[in-house]
């Protein structure tokens, strides 16, 4: 029982985690990122397994953590409200070729990042050329082209 609520926090608390460090930290792993993700993959194992190393209590872990993701997905598919807290909401960072700068400082983005976007998904290379720009719940930026007619 002790694994199967070990398993339960450490998903909560890395859940809460990586959402407040925001939704660009999924969508670009840098080289840093990695890094941070393989220490942070050894400090949970040893949180989730504690001194039981077997292979039934790393199943019995590996099962738990499975079926809670199942549940969180089930949650978040059944109510609007659970995938808004966990997953967020789409985000405008550029409206009629003006960007947000509050709300791009508050996501941590930099117009680089959005003409980035631009370039590699529409082929557009000015900010004017730009309708919209939406952060995505996962962590992207989609590009709506204003209409040039």
């Amino acid at each position: 029982m002790e694994s199967v609520l070990r398993a339960l926090t450490i998903y909560l608390i890395l859940l809460v985690l990586l959402r407040l460090t925001g939704k660009r930290t999924l969508s670009q792993t840098t080289t840093l990122d990695f890094v941070l993700l393989l220490i942070v993959g050894e400090a949970t194992q040893q949180a989730l397994l504690g001194d039981d190393y077997s292979i039934t209590n790393s199943l019995l872990v590996i099962a738990t953590l499975m079926l809670t993701d199942r549940a969180a997905d089930w949650l978040q598919y059944r109510f609007r409200a659970v995938a808004r807290l966990t997953e967020g909401t789409p985000l405008i960072l550029v409206e009629h070729g003006r960007p947000l700068q509050e709300r791009l400082r508050r996501e941590n983005i930099s117009i680089e990042d959005v003409l980035a976007a631009a370039r590699q998904h529409q082929g557009l290379l000015d900010l004017s050329d730009i309708e919209y720009a939406v952060l995505e719940r996962t962590g992207g930026i989609s590009i709506i082209p204003a209409n040039r007619s």
